[in-house]
């Protein structure tokens, strides 16, 4: 069931019950999000989903910490890696619901998945400047805990799309899709000086160092996205789709695993937020 949210020509469509999703997003009718497909099962079809309590990969589900050795499911098919957490494989229950703001939240109560409790929310809130999604992750067990969050949300593109964004460096891959070699900003694209992400080919890789901002020209109307608590950016463009995701995260994957990995101590009791605004200037609209 779908919770609908309406304003300042905007409108957004939630999907609690398929792992917390967005379903769809639109600004005057224009999809800027991509839409999710009626009778979608999986949130790899929603418009956008939460990554907690941890972003992307880690590699074979295993990695360290505090003197513990942790092992997660391998949660997608035959990939060799656990993926995006747990947070977007469950359904989350509505505590807040109004016309231009709704809050999701998810317990978590230990093991199954994560060895931590946890609780996290997500605020949705719709108005003139757009759409505002915060997602907080508190630690509820009594340790320090590692943790990730993200959010993947799925951008509408057509022919002549240009992506622009300033980032550090771009993280090539093993055959797992793990980060093991940096590259330039520019390696798949001079996305500084704003690049054609339609045809860029595939791409499925992260940047470090990202200023939290990024920009997708449309023709008549650029879709601009900033986020805050969001250290890297990962950007996901497969062949012959519609979409590409500009993924704020704050932690590259398998940072748990790495040694020069940078990621968020949590201790008891203790929170993180990670947040992101999508907004779009259509003067001509």
């Amino acid at each position: 069931m779908s919770l609908a949210l309406a304003g300042a020509g905007w409108e957004l469509d939630l999907l609690p019950a398929l792992g917390g999703a967005i379903g769809a997003l639109r600004y005057r009718r224009e999809d800027i999000l991509r839409p999710t497909p009626d009778g979608a099962t999986d949130p790899l079809q929603s418009a956008c989903f939460p990554l907690v309590p941890y972003a992307n990969r880690i590699a074979g589900g295993r990695f360290g910490f505090a003197g513990r050795d942790v092992q997660l499911p391998l949660n997608f098919g035959d990939h060799p890696n656990s993926l995006h957490g747990i947070g977007w494989q469950r359904p989350w229950k509505v505590v807040e619901a109004g016309a231009g703001k709704a809050v999701l939240a998810l317990d978590h109560g230990g093991g199954d998945g994560w060895p931590w409790a946890w609780h996290a929310e997500q605020l949705f809130e719709l108005g003139g400047e757009g759409l505002s999604a915060t997602l907080t992750l508190t630690n509820k067990a009594r340790q320090p805990m590692p943790a990730g969050i993200g959010l993947h949300p799925y951008f509408a593109i057509q022919p002549g799309t240009t992506l622009r964004l300033n980032v550090a460096r771009a993280w090539l891959t093993d055959q797992n899709q793990i980060p093991n070699e940096a590259a330039g900003a520019d390696h798949f694209g001079d996305w500084a000086a704003g690049a054609p992400i339609w045809d860029a080919g595939f791409i499925d890789h992260s940047y470090e160092g990202w200023d939290g901002l990024a920009t997708l020209e449309r023709g008549d109307h650029i879709v601009r996205l900033s986020a805050e608590g969001a250290r890297d950016l990962h950007l996901y463009h497969p062949e012959g789709e519609s979409f590409c995701c500009l993924e704020p995260v704050s932690h590259l994957p398998d940072a748990f695993n790495r040694a020069d990995g940078v990621f968020d101590v949590v201790p008891a009791g203790g929170s993180v937020a990670l947040s992101m605004r999508i907004a779009v200037e259509a003067p001509g609209w």
